[in-house]
């Protein structure tokens, strides 16, 4: 029996050996978009294939005034799918249901950023202390330029997070930065357990370098339920804040950062001005904290890979509110874990 068992403890050595290498190799390649499971997740006897039977959908209601819109009822809603009328099967509140947060912050590293790294930090910081609910939100924290890096992986523990924003402290080389939202959605947020968010600090210029585009990254983000929030050091008042430049917005990647945050219910911020920032970071915090959660089983159940699209109204045209959330999805069969 001897001779076997130290076989045994031989070949589980080597298993692990082999496992881990295989793990530095995978950290080190780019993504991959045309997959639909995580990396982590590679092992046949750890994945269950399911179909996607409802859709979630966090809405958020403002009046003329952009000021957030609360009691209303499931009855006020109406949600279309590719025109067709929908069934809510669920409906609460953000307040009401208050599920944890599972909020990924991805800072860009990349040369184009290079003078404006410690205001972003410092953004990314303040971000986090402002949305964070002590015990129960989850906060992760990812660098990309060249390299999409985890830094901090999911922790309610701001000590540790301040640590990771600081740690760094240069820039990297080229931009990923479709590709590190593709891969943190699929092999982080995918079976997160609550509500998940996304918030990209960035100039929102991917520059081609990703082997994901902005589609698969709009994609990934809708099929994995996240909502996109981007704040971008791409434009600022001059001389209001440090290594932040002047310039305009609504130029091609300003409209393609707009349209990430749009198709996913998210919003974009455009600003290098402090305080504004920090209106921002508080608004984003009290919306995730005030949406409505819709949930509806789609009555066209052939999963073919089409994108659907998704409406929701309010009934009566809703006496001048405006509503958001994400405008819709891919049908296809998902692998989770």
């Amino acid at each position: 029996m001897k001779p076997i068992h130290i076989v045994s403890i031989i070949t589980a050595i080597a298993v692990a050996a082999l496992s881990l290498i295989s793990a530095r190799a995978q950290q080190g390649s780019k993504p991959a978009p045309q997959a639909t499971q995580s990396s982590s997740n590679q092992d046949a006897g750890q994945k269950e294939v399911v179909n996607i039977k409802n859709v979630l959908l966090p809405v958020t209601v403002t009046d003329r005034k952009n000021q957030f819109v609360m009691g209303l009822t499931q009855q006020d809603f109406l949600i279309f799918e590719d025109k067709q009328p929908q069934t809510i099967v669920s409906f609460t509140t953000e307040e009401k249901a208050d599920p944890p947060l599972f909020v990924g912050v991805l800072m860009d590293t990349s040369p184009s950023v290079a003078g404006k790294l410690k205001f972003e930090q410092e953004s990314a910081i303040n971000f986090i202390q402002t949305v964070i609910r002590p015990r129960r939100d989850r906060v992760a924290f990812v660098t990309f330029d060249h390299q999409i890096t985890l830094r901090q992986d999911f922790t309610n523990k701001l000590d540790l997070l301040d640590k990771a924003v600081h740690a760094i402290k240069k820039p990297g080389e080229r931009t990923l930065f479709y590709d590190a939202i593709w891969q943190f959605c699929d092999e982080k947020l995918r079976s997160a357990p609550g509500r998940r968010v996304l918030v990209v600090i960035t100039d929102g210029d991917d520059s081609n370098y990703s082997k994901a585009t902005l589609k698969d990254a709009i994609d990934i983000a809708q099929r994995t339920e996240t909502t996109v929030f981007a704040l971008s050091t791409k434009s600022g008042f001059s001389g209001s804040v440090p290594g932040v430049s002047a310039g305009t917005v609504k130029d091609n990647i300003d409209k393609d950062l707009e349209k990430l945050c749009d198709e996913t219910g998210g919003a974009a911020f455009f600003t290098g001005d402090e305080l504004a920032l920090e209106r921002a970071f508080t608004r984003i915090a009290h919306e995730l904290h005030t949406q409505y959660i819709l949930t509806y089983k789609p009555t066209n159940e052939n999963y073919d890979g089409q994108e659907r699209k998704i409406e929701v109204r309010l009934v009566g045209e809703g006496k001048g509110l405006k509503l958001r959330t994400k405008k819709g999805y891919r049908a296809t069969n998902d692998t989770v874990r």
